[in-house]
């Protein structure tokens, strides 16, 4: 069974209330059609509701069989007023503030999900990152623990162990550019978490380097050996070593020879990579050189799913987002 057929089948199994915040958006609407088609998911779509619904209809999806809001209407908007200036008077926030803030798709989706309406949120076909997470952080939260949201690729690799077809975390490849050592940390436990409910298994987590137990010395590499010291701290029945290069966490040869004596290397399915460059180059170079596939990137940190998109994504790529937002929620 593939990765795309494993989160499928198991989205299917309890479906979750997903709102969609482009709920105009022709991708998006293809996509709920099938999530619709599929049984993957409850759907709610913020947008003109006349139109929203026209338009669902005439790509096949079901336009009587979800629920539609929408945003602009201020009829019923006071819970989400007060759950914002509950969250954002401190900053400054005022009333009349909140008030049109709420009228935004992406707050009022995020809202949504705060006050536990719906179970996750999925956006950026249009939106740009920076947007969907701003309306996430500032609404939502962080997960109890975790002070940083950040972002991982779920890397689906050919056999490349023995073991055949597997997934690989790979952290952080999209948001947070130079994190210090305890941010570098919150991003690999916000990994370890995401991954147990998206992939279903355990993670093992190594923290990547030029440098493998002490083979070389740097800024870069002080780093990575303080950040995991505070992730075994944070996170102390998750297995996780460092600082290794990424042939020795992946090829137990390798660590035999390199780090004889750790229980991670070789094993490992949870890569944190040192800085935003390092992850971003390695998962396109993984995708376009050994054909892997690329899901993602996935946010992770918050105390409740909201998801972000790639704005050139189609909409299978949509639907499995969806899918995994699903399975965060649980």
């Amino acid at each position: 069974m593939t990765f795309r057929e494993a989160i499928r089948k198991r989205a299917r199994k309890e479906p979750r209330r997903i709102v969609f915040p482009e709920g105009d958006e022709p991708r998006t609407l293809k996509a709920v059609a099938e999530v619709q088609r599929l049984g993957l998911a409850e759907p709610v779509l913020l947008g003109e509701p006349e139109a929203v619904r026209s338009a669902l209809g005439s790509v096949g999806g079901d336009p009587d069989g979800l629920e539609v809001v929408d945003p602009g209407s201020l009829k019923g908007v006071g819970p989400y007023v007060r759950a914002l200036l509950d969250r954002r008077r401190a900053k400054g926030m005022t009333e009349a503030e909140a008030r049109e803030r709420v009228r935004d798709p992406l707050f009022r989706g995020a809202l949504m999900v705060a006050l536990e309406e719906v179970d996750g949120s999925v956006a950026g076909a249009v939106n740009s990152t920076g947007d969907v997470l701003r309306a996430g952080i500032q609404c939502v939260g962080t997960q109890q623990g975790i002070k940083v949201v950040s972002s991982s690729f779920y890397m689906v690799t050919r056999d490349f162990r023995g073991r055949g077809e597997e997934i690989l975390t790979f952290t952080d490849g999209a948001v947070i550019p130079d994190p210090s050592a305890e941010r570098l940390a919150h991003i690999a436990a916000g990994a370890s978490r995401a991954r147990r409910l998206v992939v279903g298994d355990s993670p093992v987590v190594a923290f990547l380097s030029y440098s493998t137990k002490g083979s070389a010395e740097g800024k870069s590499v002080t780093k990575v050996r303080e950040a995991l010291e505070i992730f075994r701290d944070m996170e102390p029945g998750t297995p996780a070593d460092g600082e290794f290069q990424a042939d020795t966490a992946l090829i137990q040869e390798v660590a035999r020879r390199k780090a004889p004596h750790s229980a991670v290397g070789g094993d490992a399915n949870v890569l944190v990579f040192p800085d935003l460059d390092a992850g971003n180059i390695a998962y396109k170079l993984v995708e376009r050189l050994a054909g892997a596939g690329a899901v993602g990137p996935i946010v992770q940190g918050l105390r409740r799913p909201c998801n972000d998109l790639s704005r050139g994504a189609g909409p299978e790529e949509i639907v499995d987002v969806t899918c995994i937002t699903a399975l965060m929620a649980g």
